[in-house]
């Protein structure tokens, strides 16, 4: 299958039922749950609706969405929704791109223990940035942050760190001015790295003392403290990256980056070039290479694109998208208001929410007439009587 239609549902529809009997009894409750949500979004198994034109009598089916936020289909609708939501915390400042990556040992540990570790890096990313933008010495503010985890690298490989958007400044510790960054300087990389790494080891070595680590397979020695310690001195004499942007060209290009950033889960469906004997052909960046020479394409046996795909399924309930400091959900009510009136800018009041309407199909594809909605599906069901060849319902039982 090529790349015209071809989509990770398409992949799971596939080869799924053959790799889940091969790891039969090995795999998360909650994996089955994402890869089942996937082959079954937008085809029959989740039910739908048949519309037919007014005018020529065309039919179409719409399966419904399985709305799971690992679903490439699905995250478009989501990541638009959350962006309209947020358009109105954005600030008339230049905003900063930071990104906080945890250490591959790190990452090997993170990976048996999630929940945990995602939620540590969170915690210790945001309060490293809060405490040195803090700092009189650096911008002596209060500021607002809105990080994103991602998991993966462009190759699907386990590469956890955090996306920050920061605005460039923040409020006094008395509230009475707003305090601008330097142009293209937000915040020293170097001292954020080393109390990231100060503050990440500290809290890590007091999890594994709690005893709330799991630690199985190649890591199960570490279970040992000796060993814990002896494999964590490496990562404590090295240099933590942290990585940060100048700031981006105005609030819209805030948003476009966002969009991009937000509601993405490993791989995009218009990545994926191929699916044949061979595997699952995909683009990716190496970003090894130089600027020109990024896209490179990569070809993976299905069993091993399947497995890396899953490193990234995300516990239930886990918050990927968190809001610190100014744009905290507890304190953005009274911040934003107050950094507006400091920097002069007129606050608009937010738009009435209308009644919710009932839900259009498109218009026909064929004369552009009004689609009538004539059959509602319930699950595993087909309509009755058979749509035209030009229906576009794929992967369909």
């Amino acid at each position: 299958m090529m790349s015209a239609s071809l989509e990770l549902g398409d992949i799971f529809r596939a080869a799924g039922p053959a790799w889940r009997s091969a790891h039969a009894g090995r795999l998360p409750l909650q994996q089955l749950k994402v890869m089942s949500a996937i082959e079954h979004c937008r085809t029959a198994a989740l039910g739908g609706h048949v519309a037919a034109c007014g005018d020529c009598g065309h039919w179409r089916i719409a399966y419904n969405s399985c709305r799971n936020r690992h679903c490439p289909r699905c995250q478009g609708n989501a990541a638009r929704t959350w962006l309209a939501d947020r358009e109105a915390d954005l600030l008339p400042v230049g905003y900063f791109h930071v990104v906080f990556t945890l250490p591959t040992r790190i990452a090997d540990i993170a990976l048996q223990n999630k929940a945990v570790l995602y939620a540590l890096l969170f915690q210790t990313a945001s309060e490293t940035m809060m405490t040195i933008a803090a700092d009189p010495r650096h911008l002596g503010a209060r500021i607002g942050i809105t990080a994103v985890l991602h998991s993966w690298g462009s190759a699907l490989t386990h590469h956890p760190h955090v996306h920050m958007i920061v605005p460039g400044g923040g409020l006094s510790p008395d509230g009475r001015r707003w305090i601008s960054s330097r142009p293209a300087f937000l915040l020293p990389v170097r001292v954020l790295g080393k109390l990231f790494r100060r503050l990440f080891l500290t809290r890590l070595r007091a999890l594994f003392d709690a005893d709330r680590l799991v630690l199985r397979g190649q890591l199960a020695p570490l279970a040992d403290r000796r060993a814990f310690m002896r494999y964590l001195a490496p990562v404590r004499s090295t240099r933590w990256v942290v990585y940060a942007k100048p700031p981006f060209a105005g609030p819209k290009a805030v948003l476009a980056y966002l969009s991009r950033y937000t509601h993405r889960v490993a791989i995009s469906n218009r990545r994926l070039l191929a699916f044949n004997e061979n595997g699952v052909t995909f683009r990716y960046k190496d970003y090894r290479r130089d600027t020109a020479h990024q896209q490179q394409v990569m070809t993976l046996a299905t069993d091993e694109f399947i497995r890396r795909f899953m490193l990234h399924v995300l516990p239930r309930g886990f918050h990927r998208i968190r809001h610190y400091g100014l744009l905290a959900s507890s304190s953005r009510k009274a911040s934003l208001p107050r950094v507006r009136e400091l920097l002069n800018v007129i606050s608009t009041p937010a738009p009435e929410v209308p009644e919710a309407e009932p839900v259009t199909p498109p218009p026909c594809p064929c004369c552009g007439g009004p689609m009538v909605v004539i059959q509602i599906l319930p699950r595993w069901c087909q309509p009755r009587g058979p749509p035209q060849a030009s229906d576009p319902t794929k992967g369909s039982p």
